[in-house]
Order: structure tokens, then sequence, then C-alpha cells
């Protein structure tokens, strides 16, 4: 096949095109694996501690931060899009603005998503609860979010896709 017939065929956008989402798809891979092997062990500590299963605080973090990608994750460490004060305007060289909440770091931010969720009157029925799914619609009923049950869909998506469910077998919650 010749140079010319290769470029006005199509088949040299067809294979950039191919190119270009296998790159994409292993980056978008390592951004999962990144986030899990960094944040895992703090949602793990969290379920711990609380009764709320690794896989809601982890895949509620997932989704809210884009994986650790959000501006609200990177300049704000807010990875559960929690409302509130922050000092970004203070800062020389940022010029994002945003509504949501600033942490002093981000499990500081895992930390005050499970308080927030520990303060809710359905809590102590569900603490020690392996079952997601309940978890989800009760904070949806809650008013976590205002997407609704897109929320709630998108976040079962995430435990699913990455079987987030599997860190939930070992709890080790005893209750107080």
């Amino acid at each position: 096949m010749t140079s010319k017939k290769m470029f006005s065929g199509g088949w040299f956008c067809a294979m950039l095109g191919i190119l270009l989402l296998i790159g994409n798809t292993a980056y978008s891979q390592r951004s999962v694996t990144n986030y899990m092997t960094k944040y895992k062990p703090t949602a793990i500590r969290i379920m711990n501690e609380t009764g709320i299963p690794a896989s809601v605080i982890l895949g509620v973090a997932m989704l809210e931060s884009g994986m650790g990608t959000s501006k609200n994750a990177k300049y704000l460490h807010n990875h559960f899009g929690i409302v509130g004060r922050n000092t970004l305007h203070k800062k020389k060289g940022v010029t994002y603005r945003s509504r949501y909440k600033e942490f002093a770091s981000s499990e500081a931010s895992f930390d005050y998503f499970a308080n927030m969720v520990k303060k809710k009157k359905w809590f102590p029925m569900l603490k020690g609860n392996t079952e997601y799914k309940l978890w989800l619609k009760h904070m949806n009923h809650g008013g976590y979010s205002s997407a609704g049950h897109e929320w709630v869909k998108r976040v079962t998506s995430m435990i699913s896709r990455y079987k987030l469910y599997k860190l939930d077998e070992h709890m080790a919650y005893t209750g107080s």
C-alpha cells in the first residue's frame, strides 16, 4: 500500500485513533491503580473504625474526585465534593475559584466524610453492614448528592467495575 493510498483511504486516521485510544486507556488504568493504591489503606482504616464499608468510601471518593484528578482533589484535598470554605483566593498563582471545602490533607477529607456520614440518623442501623447498595440508597435519600439516582448508579458502577466490594469482606469493625 502506498503512502498516498494509506492517507486518502482513512487508514492513517483509523490507526492514529486506535493508538490514541490504547494510550488513553493505559493512562486511565494507571490513574485508577495509583488512586486505589494510595487511598485503599485509608478507606480500610476508616471502615474498621466506623463500620462504613470501604467500598462506599472509596467508590464515592473515586467518583467525586475523578480518581484524584479533579481540581478540588488537587488544590483542596477534597475527594468528596464537600461544600465549604477554602483559601484559594489567598494563594499566589492559583486562579481557580471553588465553593468547595479545603482540607489540610486528603486523609482529612476522608475522615471528614466518615464523620459526616456518622451523624446521619440512619447510620446506627447500617454501621457494620457491608451491603454497599443499601448505604448508597440511604445516602441518596439523605441528600448527599444532588444527582440523585444517577449518582447511585455511578458509584455502584465504580464499586462493581473495580471490585471494591472485596475490601468489605475483611471488615473488622467491632462496634461502639
